[in-house]
């Protein structure tokens, strides 16, 4: 009996070191792998190489809201005085139909955005990231949520591009500076 209670004790504390023994663990957005003398990070507004009227702005915008609430590094809305530089190009905007109706007209399209970025040491002129083509996809419906309104009514299609285009800038906005501070 006194051998089954000392193998008892004895797997006890194995099980309680193991329990506290770090595991590496951390939450997700609050780390970095940017070199430590990053401490103020560049951000002027993204180039766009697209029709897509004020695309270059409200991406930089969510890239900016997204690096400011991980809460790590100061923004700035120039290239000047920064240890880092990011940069962006929306390099294409494609629409298309995703989806048909029986009577053959369009009822879901997809839009699509290609973009590069690259972030900057500028004191030693070395890329820390990089992505030549990142792209990404939304899908909207044709059809308004408005009664009566159908594929082929003109007010049923204006308005959801521009929502499409918000949800792809706040992926864009998250996916950026995710892969940027977690090294994905």
């Amino acid at each position: 009996m006194k051998r089954f209670t000392n193998v008892v004790l004895c797997v006890l504390c194995v099980l309680c070191g193991s329990l506290n023994s770090g595991c590496g663990y951390a939450l997700a957005g609050r780390g970095s792998f940017l070199p430590p003398s990053i401490k103020t990070i560049g951000i002027p507004t993204f180039a766009n190489r697209t029709t897509v009227f004020n695309l270059e702005t409200t991406l930089t915008a969510k890239v900016r809201s997204e690096f400011i609430g991980r809460g790590k590094y100061e923004i700035l809305p120039e290239a000047t005085g920064a240890d880092a530089l990011l940069t962006g190009e929306v390099t294409s905007v494609t629409i298309a139909p995703a989806s048909f109706s029986a009577t053959q007209l369009a009822s879901r399209y997809a839009i699509t955005m290609t973009a590069r970025v690259e972030l900057r040491d500028t004191h030693a002129n070395m890329v820390l990231w990089d992505n030549p083509s990142l792209v990404f996809r939304q899908e909207y419906d044709a059809a308004g949520a408005v009664a009566g309104q159908t594929a082929i009514d003109p007010t049923a299609f204006f308005g959801q591009d521009t929502q499409a285009l918000d949800r792809i800038s706040t992926e864009f906005a998250r996916s950026i500076v995710s892969a940027i501070l977690e090294a994905f």
